[in-house]
């Protein structure tokens, strides 16, 4: 695993087609292999961890989506990404933050400064439209290397890029996306 943890640390210290190289050559690795139940699901392990079970929930979401999906392992003093993400050939890494009840979710897309540039949040209960548009206006204005956060909302996929967070009719614009 150490080399696997060396090729996951390369991913804090390149940017660009370097960066997308690099989590290409990640996901392509030999350790990698499907889970049974789901060919489009690819793990090196990691089936004891605590946050496994919601990993393959939003796993098996993405999967719906039309996305192939690498959980990434995460090694002892490393900030990783929880995934990649490919469709079309494009490979994509993701935090993932799952939104079980009211909590503060601001604080959880804050801790993933310095993981990944990109989040994707799981929601699996109802939340305050108006909260969650908060917590992705501060997660992108805080965050200056912040590119998307993806949402999965029950059948739907909503992806906010940074343009569209930072822009002044954003909480007006999301509620329409959101509630739609």
């Amino acid at each position: 695993m150490s080399d696997f943890t060396t090729e996951l640390k390369k991913l804090h210290e390149l940017s660009g087609a370097e960066f997308s190289r690099q989590v290409e050559r990640i996901a392509l690795r030999k350790d990698f292999h499907s889970l049974d139940t789901d060919k489009e699901i690819f793990t090196v392990g990691g089936e004891g961890s605590d946050d496994y079970q919601n990993l393959l929930v939003a796993a098996r979401k993405a999967v719906e989506f039309g996305y192939r999906v690498y959980l990434l392992p995460n090694p002892t003093g490393t900030r990783t990404p929880d995934f990649i993400l490919v469709k079309k050939g494009v490979y994509r890494t993701y935090d993932l933050k799952t939104v079980f009840g009211k909590s503060a979710l601001v604080d959880n897309l804050l801790d993933s400064i310095g993981q990944c540039d990109s989040i994707l949040i799981n929601m699996t209960t109802e939340y305050n439209t108006r909260k969650l548009a908060f917590a992705i206006k501060r997660y992108f204005e805080t965050n200056k290397n912040a590119v998307e956060v993806m949402l999965f909302k029950g059948r739907k996929r909503i992806v906010i890029k940074r343009a569209f967070a930072i822009n002044k009719d954003f909480f007006t614009n999301f509620k329409k996306l959101y509630e739609k």
